[in-house]
């Protein structure tokens, strides 16, 4: 029995320990040619025990966070949360902004991989950036449409499938975008997907390209908690694309954003500078949802009235949203 439960503490142990290497993108810390995975590999004895291990708590967790919410203490953190959720769409309009500003003094945009060449590019960030500090929601509408232009650029250069990996991008255009407009409500929930889609791709990509992940965990001297590398990173892209999922469903929204946070920010102690400038938007986002939590989302779970119709449809959606991107990924990117 004690052996049983050994795989499902463990992953719960790792979330816990803040996995570094879990949330980090590959592409920004390896040199390493990018080998792709056999399919027969990816889909190795781990990998599928750990699939259906998560499937079933997954399919739990909703069930069981309820009663957690039922604590004093936790309702009252949710009620002086609650009281911020008027500044959320500040926070985005300025921490995008800064974001830009910090991406510009490191001559990238979007992300570190990403350099900016054409001075073109440098001006029209520079017209993003005051569009985004002035007060008037016109002109936060004429900077959200200047960020896709660039981010439409990007893609042009890189393809659709690299830039999924910053899909949240697209998201918060479109949230600053329909500020101020009957759409304003459709905003923070496609904020939720798009972010919890780009982790959830971000993280395939260390199950089809596992020679660059271990090649980091080499180089930067990255705990692996006594697993063997090839063995942790199955478990460390279970971890980020569990937390995707999680984002997309609706469940789990403030405490995930805490642990999250707290993840990305042991994650600058290992990898310095270049993952405050990755990774500077994500923490803005995941300071959003700690306050914004999920009262204004209607997750899918809540279709299905029965506990057993709600476990059943995330146990089945989660194997089909994993089957799904594991099948995109390795045909396209």
């Amino acid at each position: 029995m004690k052996k049983k439960w050994t795989l499902p503490v463990l992953i719960i142990f790792l979330i816990m320990l803040n996995p570094f290497e879990a949330e980090a993108h590959v592409k920004w810390f390896t040199e390493v040619e990018p080998h792709k995975e056999s399919i027969e590999n990816i889909l190795s004895p781990l990998f599928l025990s750990v699939a259906l291990i998560s499937a079933i708590i997954l399919a739990i967790l909703p069930q069981f966070l309820p009663k957690l919410m039922e604590i004093p203490v936790a309702n009252k953190i949710d009620e002086k949360l609650d009281q911020y959720r008027k500044f959320s769409r500040y926070i985005l309009k300025y921490g995008t902004a800064l974001a830009l500003i910090i991406q510009f003094f490191s001559q990238t945009l979007f992300a570190p991989e990403f350099e900016l060449e054409e001075s073109w590019e440098t001006i029209l960030v520079w017209i993003t950036i005051i569009c985004l500090l002035i007060p008037i929601h016109y002109a936060t509408k004429v900077g959200a449409l200047l960020m896709l232009i660039l981010f439409v650029n990007v893609l042009s250069d890189v393809g659709i499938f690299h830039m999924l990996d910053y899909g949240f991008y697209v998201a918060i255009i479109f949230v600053l975008f329909i500020g101020k407009t009957k759409l304003e409500n459709w905003g923070f929930p496609f904020l939720y997907l798009g972010t919890g889609l780009s982790l959830c791709w971000v993280a395939v990509e260390k199950w089809v390209y596992p020679s660059m992940s271990i090649d980091i965990i080499q180089n930067h001297g990255v705990p692996t908690f006594g697993f063997a590398p090839e063995a942790f990173i199955v478990l460390a892209a279970f971890i980020e694309f569990v937390v995707g999922y999680l984002l997309v469903v609706g469940v789990l929204n403030r405490i995930l954003a805490f642990v999250l946070t707290l993840i990305f920010i042991s994650t600058t102690m290992l990898f310095g500078y270049t993952e405050i400038i990755g990774h500077f938007m994500i923490h803005i986002v995941l300071i959003i949802f700690i306050i914004e939590g999920v009262s204004f989302y209607n997750p899918p779970i809540r279709i299905h009235k029965t506990i057993v119709d709600q476990v059943v449809f995330v146990f089945l959606n989660f194997i089909f949203v994993l089957a799904t991107f594991i099948l995109i990924y390795y045909r396209f990117a």
